[in-house]
């Protein structure tokens, strides 16, 4: 049920992407727009991460997730109802804070109910709603009717029954005071997760900053390469990364998670690469193969990365800590995924144009991958080092799980 929950938000947030091109024609709006539209709703999935990421730890589960599904709900009939810019960005603002109030709450409580398939459902649903949401919206576009409107209408309904689920739902935590104060915003992360987090940040930035590539700019690039307007192009490359994450979410699921973060930044720089040539090329069916080749492995990394800093992480902290520090992660998803959108939209009007822009994009999530890749490399190192130095038997007990490296 609660794994639902995060495929249905996710494939919310990304219904909107093969839409854009009918807003322009509609409303008239420029690349700008489309990436402000983009990156407010990552804006405020973080803005609410910081205020509501914690609060189930104390009030519980239930009572965070239904009201996020109704004002989720409520920024679906915002959508449906748009008349122009202004109504596009407060839905999606709308959408953003209820996601973001909900992604730390529906994480933790999947991992309370089995941590086991908590991790994996946790890296796993996000990529399933991310590609249902993008190629589901674009057939509806396309060939159903009231192409502005019927998505966001069953969306709704999608949401309400939800919403009728979790009132049925058991509280997968116990409540304890505190609720307000957590509400405070701050960058608080145990001890014990904190070498973590540093080696998974800079891949989890890179991979969703190429999210926010092919969610922002990925529709244009699609329509020029391929020479078509169809609105199912503009959703394609979306699904295409997404859907493969997922796959490697499946594939790499039993690997070690050290050999998963290693994995996918391999093929985040292969992908991307392959992407940015196919860009380059300028068009036509060769480059329009490659660059879904090239979405496709990149959307490998994309899923070996996101998963391989969850499983780095989640295990380091206490049940209690849970929500917390999955939101921390999503916080530095959803600045990766808004903000280098944003830079993008600016730099294609104003910068050198989409294919320049692409390729600084691409450049920039390469070097990204490289610095956690660097990280990666030198924490294997020193838990190598200290292993030597101090062998796991003669380590206190509470100590031996995390230098014998069972995790990565």
């Amino acid at each position: 049920m609660l794994a639902s929950i995060v495929v249905s938000l996710l494939a919310a947030s990304s219904a909107p992407t093969p839409l854009y091109a009918i807003y322009q024609q509609h409303w008239g709006f420029s690349p700008i727009t489309v990436t402000v539209v983009f990156g407010v709703y990552a804006v405020a999935v973080l803005l609410s991460l910081l205020v509501f990421g914690k609060v189930s730890d104390h009030v519980g589960r239930r009572p965070v997730l239904l009201g996020a599904l109704v004002v989720q709900a409520l920024a679906m009939v915002v959508f449906a109802t748009a008349g122009g810019v202004d109504a596009l960005l407060t839905a999606r603002v709308v959408q953003g804070i209820s996601t973001g109030a909900a992604v730390g709450a529906l994480g933790a409580g999947m991992l309370d109910i089995d941590a086991r398939r908590g991790g994996f459902l946790n890296s796993f649903a996000p990529t399933l709603g991310t590609a249902g949401g993008a190629l589901a919206s674009g057939l509806i576009v396309q060939y159903l009717p009231a192409p502005t409107r019927l998505v966001y209408l069953v969306l709704f309904g999608v949401f309400v029954l939800q919403a009728l689920a979790v009132l049925g739902m058991a509280e997968t935590v116990t409540r304890k005071p505190g609720a307000l104060a957590s509400m405070a915003p701050e960058f608080k992360l145990p001890r014990s997760a904190r070498s973590s987090v540093a080696v998974a940040a800079p891949v989890m930035f890179a991979v969703w900053a190429l999210t926010g590539l092919y969610a922002a700019l990925g529709p244009a690039i699609s329509r020029t390469l391929v020479h078509s307007t169809s609105v199912v192009w503009g959703g394609l490359p979306l699904f295409v990364l997404a859907a493969s994450a997922g796959l490697a979410v499946v594939l790499l699921r039993e690997v070690a998670t050290r050999n998963v973060m290693l994995i996918g930044i391999g093929a985040l720089v292969l992908g991307v690469v392959i992407t940015l040539v196919a860009i380059a090329s300028g068009g036509g069916a060769l480059s329009a193969v490659a660059f879904f080749v090239g979405g496709a492995i990149s959307g490998f990394g994309f899923g070996g990365g996101f998963q391989g800093g969850i499983r780095l992480v989640v295990p380091r902290v206490e049940p209690h800590e849970r929500a917390g520090v999955l939101s921390l992660l999503y916080v530095v998803c959803y600045v990766g995924l808004g903000v280098p959108a944003v830079i993008g939209g600016v730099l294609v009007v104003h910068g050198g144009g989409l294919v320049r822009t692409s390729t600084e994009y691409g450049v920039a999530v390469i070097a990204l991958a490289l610095v956690a890749l660097t990280g990666l490399l030198l924490s294997g190192r020193r838990a190598e080092r200290v292993a030597v130095v101090r062998p796991e038997a003669d380590l206190p007990r509470e100590v031996a799980p995390a230098v014998g490296c069972r995790e990565g």
